[in-house]
């Protein structure tokens, strides 16, 4: 069992999480997870560096293992582009960039090359044939597609002996059920454990038995559990919304206007929010006994190194327990 740290970029500087990776090896933390978007969810966050050119510079400060979250439907970036910028990261640091989660996207990442935002059944179609043609480059043939992602005699000349895992993203059953088919493992993010089992079901049944599997959780820990539902609604409030609308909403300000009646008890079928380390072991412990491998934390709030150290000090060793004795 890994238990990693998130770097999420939309809240935070890229100097900043630079120092918070450096800082979560030192605690303790097994390996990194970077998202990857343009904007942030709402101005709160405030935030969103371009996670490629961080990813370089943070693998050069630790020596831990990264994956990462991207999208590659051909908008913001075509399928070759990603498979490039993946190449010579594994390249440069052999057997350390292991994974890359691929997604059918949101409008809010995408939409900004002025195409046309899709229905959710040509996203997927996109996103099978991106996973089709990286896997292609990655092996040094020559690449061309007429559609549904065009591609005129890709080469990629630089090529690691390793290239990462290929990652199904999925939120529902019927995604993880469709991505079994084609990934070489799935991550999805905490929701109630009842929704989590249901979608590692859908994995397994579609092709995914066997295949590793990596679990986002959201946490809000602070001093007391008053301040962690704080931070907790003050920068997460946008995620709570639904596939429908997070989606499709296309800026910030959009997804600030449609959370406005979210209410601080709202978050907590998407965050675990408390200041009891024990609790927030306990939660944990029970999704890892599903089957993931790696668990990834991202504290939502912007106390980043109190976490960190609230990590190493107490919570891994409380993780650690915890997990054991479920195994047991």
């Amino acid at each position: 069992m890994k238990f990693g740290y998130h770097a999420s970029h939309e809240q935070f500087s890229p100097q900043d999480l630079l120092a918070h990776a450096v800082h979560a090896e030192a605690a303790g933390f097994d390996c990194v997870m970077s998202s990857d978007h343009i904007a942030p969810w709402s101005r709160r966050q405030g935030q969103s560096g371009f996670a490629w050119a961080w990813l370089g510079a943070a693998m050069q400060a630790t020596t831990l293992p990264f994956g990462m979250i991207t999208v590659p439907g051909g908008w913001r970036y075509h399928p070759a582009i990603t498979a490039q910028a993946a190449a010579t990261l594994a390249s440069m640091f052999p057997s350390r960039f292991q994974w890359m989660a691929l997604g059918s996207g949101q409008a809010l990442g995408e939409h900004i090359t002025g195409d046309r935002w899709p229905a959710k059944a040509e996203r997927n179609a996109r996103l099978e044939a991106a996973a089709g043609i990286i896997r292609e480059l990655w092996t040094g043939a020559t690449v061309s597609r007429d559609g549904p992602i065009r591609v005129d005699e890709a080469t990629l000349y630089t090529l690691p002996d390793t290239p990462p895992r290929l990652m199904g993203a999925a939120l529902t059953p019927a995604t993880a059920r469709r991505v079994a088919a084609w990934a070489d493992g799935l991550i999805t993010v905490n929701q109630p454990l009842a929704d989590v089992a249901a979608i590692v079901q859908a994995f397994r049944e579609g092709g995914g038995e066997g295949k590793p599997m990596a679990l986002q959780v959201h946490v809000s820990y602070a001093r007391t559990d008053a301040l962690a539902r704080d931070h907790a609604f003050d920068q997460w409030r946008s995620n709570t919304l639904g596939a429908a609308a997070s989606e499709t909403l296309r800026t910030p300000d959009e997804f600030d206007a449609a959370s406005r009646y979210v209410r601080p008890e709202d978050l907590d079928d998407h965050v675990l929010i408390s200041a009891d380390v024990g609790r927030q072991a306990d939660w944990l412990a029970e999704y890892a006994a599903l089957g993931f491998e790696e668990i990834l934390l991202h504290n939502v709030g912007r106390n980043q190194r109190e976490f960190i150290d609230v990590f190493g000090e107490q919570l891994r060793p409380a993780l650690d327990r915890a997990v054991s004795g479920s195994a047991s």
